[in-house]
């Protein structure tokens, strides 16, 4: 195969396969047993978790609408947190979608 004239004499393929590919970026990390994931408050002031394929609805505040915060989740206990101070610890009820602020 002659070399290509337009990509510093490489052929198209070989200039594909050398540059990085892009990926999705980790939404969660694993923390030994746990995990800690990275979510934004929706408009109604709600975060969402899917726990074994069942998506959970998690109340937070409307006041804390559209903020980032951080879940440390360990199996049915979860942790809601904004720059290091927790804002919502809860145990998850797997029953219900809707999980209301107390």
């Amino acid at each position: 195969m002659r070399p290509h004239r337009g990509i510093a004499r490489r052929t198209p393929a070989a200039v594909y396969s050398s540059r990085e590919k892009a990926g999705p970026s980790p939404s969660f990390v694993a923390v030994g047993d746990r995990r800690l994931r990275f979510d934004r408050v929706d408009k109604s002031g709600r975060v969402t978790l899917r726990r074994r394929g069942r998506l959970h609805h998690i109340g937070v505040d409307n006041a804390y609408a559209r903020w980032r915060v951080a879940m440390l989740i360990d199996d049915l206990d979860i942790e809601i947190g904004l720059d290091g101070s927790p804002l919502r610890r809860l145990v998850l009820d797997p029953t219900r979608d809707y999980q209301r602020i107390p």
